[in-house]
C-alpha cells in the first residue's frame, strides 16, 4: 500500500481518475445499449439544463444557439457528476475503504442518486413511474460505472 494513501489530496486525485474511468465505462455501456437495441438517446440531461436555466432566470441566448448550448451542457453535467461522485467517495473513505462489493454498491447507488435525484426534483423524470425496462436502462450503465470505479480506485490505492 502506498505511504501516501490516506492523504486527502492523494485520495481526491485517485477519486478523480477513478471517476473519469468509471464515467467513460458508464457512457460506453449506455451508448452501446442505444446501438444494440436501436433506442433513442436520452435527452434528460438537456432538459435538466433547460429547467436549471429557467429556475435561475438565466439565458443561453437566442433559441438556436441556446439549444446547442443545452446539448453541450447536458453531457457535461453527466460527466461532472460521474467524476465528482467517485472523487467524493474516495475523499470521504480515505484510509478506511469498505470491501470492494460494498464500495461498488455505494458508488453505483450514489451515482444514480446524484444523476436521477436532481432530475426528479426538477420534474424532468419521475422514477416512481418507471417500469422494469426503465430501471434496467438506468441501472446497467451504473453497474459498469461502479465496477470500473472500484477496480480503478483500489488499483490506484495499491500503486
Amino acid at each position: 500500500m502506498s505511504r501516501h494513501r490516506g492523504h486527502p489530496l492523494t485520495n481526491l486525485a485517485n477519486g478523480v481518475l477513478a471517476g473519469a474511468a468509471a464515467t467513460l465505462a458508464r457512457e460506453l455501456v449506455s451508448n452501446l445499449d442505444v446501438v444494440v437495441r436501436a433506442r433513442p438517446m436520452s435527452n434528460s440531461h438537456e432538459r435538466m439544463v433547460q429547467r436549471l436555466v429557467a429556475k435561475a432566470h438565466l439565458s443561453l441566448g437566442p433559441e438556436e444557439p441556446a439549444a446547442k448550448r443545452r446539448a453541450g451542457l447536458g453531457p457535461l453535467l453527466g460527466f461532472a457528476n460521474g467524476v465528482l461522485t467517485v472523487a467524493l467517495f474516495a475523499t470521504l473513505t480515505g484510509r478506511r475503504r469498505p470491501a470492494p462489493p460494498v464500495a461498488a454498491a455505494l458508488i453505483g447507488l450514489g451515482g444514480m442518486l446524484v444523476a436521477d435525484g436532481p432530475m426528479a426534483a426538477l420534474g424532468v423524470t419521475n422514477p416512481r413511474r418507471w417500469g422494469a425496462q426503465d430501471w434496467f436502462e438506468d441501472a446497467l450503465p451504473y453497474v459498469a460505472y461502479s465496477l470500473t470505479a472500484v477496480a480503478t480506485l483500489y488499483r490506484l490505492d495499491r500503486a
